[in-house]
């Protein structure tokens, strides 16, 4: 992944509070071993990456924002592929991080994403 890949975060309904995104998006829970899973935007479109987590996989999803790798590396999360689950996936490493840290980049994230803009929506009824 080079720099200024995008890394495709899926925007779970239930992530959405008066009419923003939640900084819970961007966070790894408990389950996920402090790694944060999101679609390498050179390998997927937006669109396929959403079709591939609602259809393939059957996820909730409104929709993709995204962060860079650059701006992951700027805040000291390592961003890396992990094609084990498909060939797509790639994931951003909070392990380094206790919970109080974790939240403060997810809202960095959160904040980067919010200013990119979405790189995908679902249509109403979706």
């Amino acid at each position: 992944m080079k720099a200024e890949t995008e890394l495709l975060r899926q925007i779970n309904p239930n992530f959405i509070q008066d009419g923003r995104v939640s900084s819970q998006a961007f966070r790894p829970t408990p389950k996920d071993e402090g790694c944060l899973s999101v679609y390498d935007g050179d390998l997927i479109d937006p669109s396929a990456a959403y079709a591939h987590f609602t259809g393939s996989l059957g996820f909730h999803s409104c929709g993709i924002q995204a962060v860079t790798v650059a701006e992951c590396a700027g805040l000291d999360l390592p961003a890396r592929p992990d094609p084990a689950p498909f060939p797509e996936h790639a994931v951003i490493d909070f392990s380094a991080f206790q919970k109080r840290q974790v939240e403060g980049k997810a809202k960095q994230l959160r904040v980067l994403a919010e200013a990119r803009g979405w790189r995908y929506r679902a249509e109403v009824g979706s």
